[in-house]
């Protein structure tokens, strides 16, 4: 491969702030023609009021691009560590009267 043909590196930058994270379970996704909204929510047991921690908008494009990643990811967490259960029954029911906007996806 010629000089010229190496893809340019991306320098990516993680501040301080930034690199703890945020906790969030769950996730409230809208979306018109142009854009899809991610809202990463808190809910804490037996408080009736839950709190957005952070919110990401993206183009429908760069949202299928990370939906492709996340199920690779999965399937890839899942080779290594075996099936992630999904929890079923009353203790998976989320309550949606938090106040916060309807999901539509």
């Amino acid at each position: 491969m010629a000089e010229n043909d190496k893809k340019p590196k991306l320098n990516i930058e993680l501040p301080e702030e930034v690199a703890a994270g945020t906790y969030s379970n769950l996730a409230v996704i809208t979306h018109s023609p142009t854009e899809f909204v991610t809202d990463f929510i808190q809910i804490m047991p037996g408080v009736p009021k839950a709190k957005v921690r952070s919110r990401v908008i993206m183009t429908p494009q760069h949202a299928k691009r990370l939906m492709k990643a996340l199920i690779e990811n999965v399937k890839r967490y899942e080779s290594q560590h075996g099936t992630i259960s999904e929890v079923s029954g009353p203790e998976a029911a989320m309550p949606m009267n938090f106040g916060g906007p309807q999901g539509e996806a």
